[in-house]
C-alpha cells in the first residue's frame, strides 16, 4: 500500500528545537519523530511513501534517501510554495493512481492501528475516512464537529 507523509510545515510549534531542524526530524528517543511514522507505516503493511516536504527538504532527503534502509521506497514532492495538505495530495495523484492511500503527518507519535483504520474505510466502501481521537482542550489541535451517531 501506499501513504503520503505530509513533512513540510514551517516548525514554529517546537522552537527553538526547530530553529534549524525540520519539526519532523526533532528526536525523540533518539530517532527522529518521521522515523517512527516510517516504522508505523511499514508494520502496517505500508512499502511505497511519498514525501511532501517545504522547510529544509535536504535534510530529510539525505537522512532518508530512497527509504531502503528502512526497507521501504520513498519518493518525494517538492512544491514551489506551501500547497497545504489538500494541495499536496493533488500534487501527488499520479503516485497514488486509482489506489487507496494513506495521509498522515509525519511529527506525531502515535501507535494508532493503521491496519483497522484501512479495514473499516474498505469495509464502508467510504470515498475518504478521517481518523480521531478526543482531547480535553482541543483548541491547540484543531476540532472536527461529528454526530452523536459517529462511532
Amino acid at each position: 500500500m501506499k501513504a503520503m507523509i505530509m513533512a513540510g510545515g514551517f516548525r514554529t510549534r517546537l522552537r527553538p528545537l526547530t530553529c534549524s531542524l525540520p519539526k519532523p526530524m526533532v528526536p525523540m528517543v533518539n530517532r527522529p519523530m518521521l522515523e517512527h511514522i516510517i516504522d508505523l507505516l511499514k508494520r502496517h503493511g505500508f512499502t511505497e511513501m511519498v514525501m511532501a516536504l517545504y522547510f529544509q527538504p535536504e535534510v530529510i532527503q539525505e537522512y532518508f534517501g530512497d527509504g531502503s534502509n528502512w526497507g521501504v521506497k520513498i519518493n518525494y514532492i517538492l512544491p514551489d510554495s506551501d500547497l497545504g495538505t489538500a494541495g499536496c495530495v493533488k500534487n501527488a495523484a499520479d503516485f497514488f493512481g486509482k489506489d487507496t492511500f494513506l495521509v498522515i503527518s509525519g511529527d506525531v507519535l502515535t501507535n494508532i492501528d493503521l491496519t483497522k483504520a484501512i479495514a473499516y474505510h474498505k469495509d464502508n466502501q467510504s470515498l475518504a475516512t478521517i481518523v480521531l481521537t478526543r482531547e480535553e482542550n482541543p483548541l491547540a489541535y484543531g476540532v472536527v464537529i461529528t454526530s452523536p451517531e459517529t462511532p
